[in-house]
């Protein structure tokens, strides 16, 4: 089993850029396939992106796409998401997820919330206008 810990949110002007990380515990991060999603109240969770066990590989939402980098060091058990040029319609909880899935390859990833084993317990990220 895997703990997740989310942290860096807070509050930021539009325009601003914002580090969030996911800390693992348990087992070694290296192990899993991870993602990132946000949710706002009344709206479902929204794929904000994911990254490869080896960190090679990444994909976003479209939301984000061009404003968003996710990498992670293993050696740190940790996984970060940078994101840039916010907008206050990135107000929202960001989560970490951790996919166990042992069959995906190394260079795999996954955009599915339904794919994700584990979750943090989110990080609040307020975006001023």
């Amino acid at each position: 089993q895997v703990q997740l810990v989310e942290s860096g949110g807070g509050l930021v002007q539009a325009g601003g850029s914002l580090r969030l990380s996911c800390a693992a515990s348990g087992r070694a991060l290296s192990n899993y396939i991870m993602g990132w999603f946000r949710q706002v109240p009344g709206k479902e969770r929204e794929f904000v992106g994911t990254i490869s066990r080896s960190g090679g590989r990444t994909s976003y939402g479209d939301s984000v796409q061009g404003r968003a980098t996710i990498s992670r060091d293993n050696a740190k058990n940790t996984m970060y998401l940078q994101m840039n040029s916010l907008k206050p319609e990135d107000t929202a909880v960001y989560y970490c997820a951790a996919d166990t899935a042992t069959y995906k390859g190394t260079y795999s990833y996954t955009t599915e919330r339904s794919g994700y084993d584990y979750w943090g317990q989110g990080t609040q990220v307020t975006v001023s206008s």
